[in-house]
């Protein structure tokens, strides 16, 4: 018996990680990727190169078939109660991510900007996306005569 309540444990624990790292990144290439590189492309073409979209797609591609196969394979060979296991960590870590996955959360943008920077062709604009300096990113985009900025406005931390 305790075997089995130690193994529901680690299998609880491998649930929240399949969540956090598979499905925090598709949840994150959905709700801030692709919406901020959409509008980076609606204020001008080719402000942000076209392999920035490839590189999501190929993210969620692959993520999703980690996710699916490591899904099945908990599914196929776990008993009921490591499967329940499993879903309880991995509904918590999507309950806890939720809110937290969102462009206007400044440290998605950051991660954002973190990842996308390599595909912006401007010198300017790449370099402070990579400091992550907002007002310059602002400034940069009146420089270049576009109306209009891809910076969202940002929730306030609690």
């Amino acid at each position: 018996m305790e075997i089995k309540i130690m193994l529901t444990g680690a299998i609880f624990l491998g649930g929240w990680l399949w969540a956090y790292l598979f499905i925090r990144q598709i949840l994150f290439n959905f709700a801030c990727a692709f919406p901020l590189i959409k509008r980076m492309n609606a204020l001008q073409d080719e402000l942000i190169a076209i392999g920035a979209k490839r590189y999501t797609v190929i993210s969620v591609i692959t993520c999703s078939v980690i996710a699916a196969a490591l899904l099945a394979a908990v599914v196929i060979w776990c008993p009921l109660y490591l499967k329940i296991g499993f879903a309880s960590g991995a509904v918590l870590a999507i309950i806890l991510l939720i809110p937290r996955v969102s462009a206007k959360n400044r440290d998605m943008f950051d991660s954002f900007c973190t990842t996308y920077y390599r595909f912006v062709p401007d010198d300017e604009l790449r370099t402070s996306m990579y400091n992550k300096k907002t007002g310059q990113m602002k400034s940069r985009l009146k420089a270049m005569g576009i109306q209009g900025s891809f910076i969202p406005d940002f929730k306030e931390k609690k």
